[in-house]
């Protein structure tokens, strides 16, 4: 440890005319073990403080008039100038007292943030935990995604097969409908050309009444006009004409003629009209598939068209579960991202007041240390001088010097012993703060 000086110097000087005058200067310090008092000037005195004070006799005598008038405001000067050391020196043991409350202070913290160092690393431990199970779920939520949009574009792909599947059953819905259009078409001209062919028939029907009623009235006529007639025929070859059976034959000729143009008509005409209702029958029958047609693919169209909606609404469904999981994962992402960087600037912000404080703290130990050695150095030289003064082994010397700046030097002078008792002061001062240190 080195040793440290610590001196004070006290300097009062005044200045007049006259012998005997008190003026000069004098200085106070203490070195080692020792204290001494001195002044310039010729007529001074000292003392030993080992026995007894030796006072002069001669200072004791009164003081000629012709003394400073300023030595009485050198002497408060030097009286305050003492309480002032002794206040600042008052004001020093409080900042120690001060500057070791707030080593034990920082010691303490230190102490503590030790601790919140230790559970401050728990912490951290905990958040990574929590940051790798964020990242987890971030990964899981992106498989999800990944499995969503796998499902996406399946259903995507099914929504286009139906919806060309729809396109096409539309396609064939018109290709039929147009069908059954001419079909109907057809049919109404079936139908119309049936009518007439009916109302044919019904006036050739008519007309064969009329022709039978007709060929009647005149075989009838011709009948009575052969039976009332009679017909005389003379031939050479003197044979007999028989009228009855060339009636007969001519009349059954007729009859065969008759009935064989009757039965042609009628068999043409029923043929044509079987034909005609096979001809309506089988349009009925190709309306009545088309219509069986047109109402199955009403129903596949409806059922599609439910298909589709349901397919559209699951679709709408995963769209917004993805979209909801994206946000989930966005969210996510940026609270851990935001946790983060809450995280590091708070460890950011400890290390800079931790390097801070340690920095204090070494700043505070140095000014400690030096404190330290300070006070151990004060206490050997009081304790030096305290041994001194309780074995009679030092001695303490006051002079005091009256000079004149105007004229001789006077022989005249007194003792002072303000001096020591500053020194007493300061002694005590320093006693106090070691029993409380």
């Amino acid at each position: 440890m080195s040793s440290s000086r610590v001196s004070m110097t006290r300097t009062v000087k005044t200045s007049g005319g006259g012998s005997g005058g008190f003026g000069g200067g004098g200085s106070y310090g203490f070195s080692g073990g020792s204290m001494r008092a001195g002044g310039g000037g010729g007529g001074g005195r000292s003392f030993s403080s080992q026995s007894a004070i030796v006072v002069n006799q001669s200072l004791l005598a009164p003081v000629n008039v012709d003394i400073d008038p300023m030595i009485n405001t050198v002497r408060t000067q030097e009286k305050e100038q003492i309480k002032t050391l002794n206040n600042r020196f008052a004001s020093f043991i409080d900042k120690v007292r001060f500057l070791e409350q707030q080593n034990k202070m920082l010691e303490t913290k230190w102490s503590l943030l030790q601790d919140q160092t230790t559970t401050r690393s728990n912490i951290d431990a905990m958040f990574e935990a929590y940051i790798a199970n964020l990242r987890r779920q971030l990964d899981g939520l992106g498989n999800e995604k990944m499995k969503l949009e796998g499902e996406l574009r399946n259903m995507q792909g099914l929504v286009e097969d139906f919806k060309n599947k729809y396109e096409d059953e539309i396609n064939k819905r018109a290709t039929v409908e147009n069908e059954f259009v001419l079909l109907k078409k057809d049919v109404d001209g079936a139908y119309m050309n049936k009518v007439e062919l009916e109302a044919k028939v019904d006036a050739l029907q008519d007309e064969i009444n009329f022709l039978r009623a007709v060929y009647e009235a005149e075989l009838r006529e011709l009948q009575g006009q052969i039976k009332d007639t009679s017909v005389i025929v003379e031939m050479d070859n003197s044979r007999n004409l028989d009228m009855d059976s060339i009636v007969a034959e001519v009349k059954a000729q007729y009859e065969q003629i008759a009935a064989n143009s009757r039965a042609e008509a009628e068999t043409w005409y029923q043929q044509k009209y079987q034909e005609m209702q096979s001809s309506a029958g089988v349009a009925g029958d190709d309306l009545r598939n088309t219509k069986n047609e047109i109402a199955e693919l009403n129903r596949m169209i409806s059922r599609l068209q439910n298909e589709i909606e349901a397919v559209k609404g699951q679709r709408a469904n995963l769209e917004a579960q993805i979209a909801e999981a994206e946000e989930r994962g966005e969210l996510a992402v940026k609270d851990a991202k935001a946790r983060i960087r809450d995280l590091e600037d708070a460890l950011q912000r400890a290390k800079q007041d931790m390097a801070r404080q340690v920095r204090e703290y070494q700043e505070l130990m140095n000014v400690k240390l030096a404190l330290d050695i300070e006070i151990a150095t004060y206490k050997k030289l009081l304790e030096g001088e305290e041994s001194r003064i309780s074995s009679g082994g030092g001695s303490a010397t006051i002079h005091i010097q009256s000079t004149s700046s105007g004229g001789g030097g006077g022989g005249g002078g007194g003792s002072y012993g303000g001096g020591f008792g500053m020194y007493r002061a300061i002694y005590l001062h320093f006693k106090e703060f070691l029993r409380y240190s």
